[in-house]
């Protein structure tokens, strides 16, 4: 019989792997998953596409290990850049796919309209606080918020801490929204690129692109400084002549390896680019903050209404969906079965239980802090820095260099607590 060679130096396996219990596992989650992708068109006919990309999302996060808390702790602990040049692939793809898009909704920037759902957001003070305690609540907690959706289905226990945390945060700002609105936020502007300096579209392209690239060339010379580097490992050749075993190749690639975070990088890019195309660009702050409110409203402790969030749009913005399967629901809770379906695939879907109480502490602290945070930016490092910046707006820039900081004095506190 033939045999084909999974990811592990080159060990033989038989063709029929696809009849494991983990993947058959897997194929069970991608049919329910599918079946509810049909009930949900039903509901909203543009609920099934957002779903898809949600679930492709969890799955590409899941197998490039794409992690934003990851890729800036390991900057300042490592010196490893990988993941944020896979953020930087993704941004430089999506800024393209994102041009195009709101060409096609508002031809004419200079006239003042802003672009439909695009992630425009304030700039100013507030930006610069949400960015920092952000940074320092994710080091802390081990992951974002995306980060610790797609641990979560990996059966990261202190991943679902994580995101419990990041509830009570959401509650405690939509406590004390108005606060900031009256005092701050009302007067930040949203400079949205295209429409400075007569820049246009492309004008507002190639500035977008140059930074990207002059962060590219901080990010090796920052390697360069460190002096440390990580090393590929190196894969046995793999028969690949029959066709069971050019089949076997192609699975292992896809389904059992890890992907680049390059790759992930790109692939994220591209679905940012057609979600938005669908309706909204990607954010899971706002499925979240929903949650949030309605268990404090379920605990006689509902918020105010909140002073114009609804005119600032990002995906905190959102949070006053109603229904249950809402387009937030769809890109957020995607993110699950999509990483669940990539870790049983793999392999990698085991019951991770701290084996340090502390980190039990620190999930749930670094989640409060996250989601405070990720509530006054009106995003997280997904809608806040992934969208906002291909929105060409100014604040994602400030959001991410304000989350650089945080990041950096959040390595030196888990530097400390270890």
């Amino acid at each position: 019989m033939t045999t084909q060679v999974n990811n592990i130096g080159g060990t033989p396996v038989n063709p029929p792997t696809i009849l494991r219990t983990h993947n058959l596992a897997a194929i069970s989650v991608l049919i329910g998953s599918l079946a509810l992708a049909v009930y949900m068109s039903g509901v909203d006919p543009v609920l099934a596409p957002l779903w898809l990309l949600g679930i492709m999302a969890g799955f590409t996060l899941q197998r490039s290990r794409f992690c934003f808390a990851s890729a800036f702790r390991d900057l300042f602990l490592f010196g490893n850049s990988k993941i944020l040049k896979g953020i930087l692939v993704g941004l430089s793809i999506s800024t393209i796919g994102f041009a195009i898009n709101m060409y096609g909704m508002v031809p004419f920037p200079n006239f003042g309209v802003l672009p439909s759902e695009a992630n425009i957001l304030p700039f100013g003070i507030s930006t610069i606080f949400a960015g920092i305690i952000f940074g320092f609540g994710m080091v802390i907690s081990g992951g974002c918020v995306s980060g610790s959706l797609y641990r979560m289905a990996e059966g990261y226990i202190s991943s679902w801490v994580s995101i419990g945390g990041v509830l009570i945060g959401l509650g405690l700002i939509s406590q004390s929204w108005n606060w900031w609105w009256t005092n701050f936020i009302s007067n930040e502007e949203k400079i949205w690129i295209p429409s400075k300096l007569d820049l246009g579209y492309g004008g507002a392209v190639v500035v977008t692109l140059s930074l990207l690239f002059i962060v590219f060339l901080f990010l090796v010379w920052w390697e360069s400084r460190v002096g440390l580097s990580m090393p590929d490992m190196k894969r046995k050749e793999e028969p690949n002549d029959t066709f069971n075993e050019k089949l076997g190749s192609i699975w292992n690639t896809i389904f059992v390896r890890g992907w680049s975070p390059i790759v992930g990088g790109g692939i994220l890019g591209g679905i940012v680019v057609l979600m938005y195309l669908s309706h909204m660009p990607w954010g899971v702050t706002g499925e979240l903050t929903r949650w949030s409110n309605n268990i404090m409203t379920f605990m006689n402790m509902a918020p105010p209404d909140a002073l114009g969030l609804s005119e600032l749009g990002g995906c905190a913005g959102r949070a006053d969906e109603s229904g249950f399967f809402s387009h937030t629901f769809a890109v957020t809770v995607g993110i699950l079965p999509g990483s669940f379906i990539a870790a049983l695939f793999s392999r990698e879907f085991k019951l991770r239980f701290p084996q340090n109480r502390k980190r039990y502490i620190q999930a749930l602290g670094g989640g409060v802090i996250m989601g405070y945070g990720a509530g006054l930016a009106i995003g997280c490092t997904v809608g806040a820095f992934f969208s906002a910046v291909p929105s060409l707006s100014l604040s994602g820039w400030l959001f991410a260099a304000s989350l650089a900081c945080g990041s950096f004095i959040g390595v030196q506190a888990i530097k400390r607590i270890s």
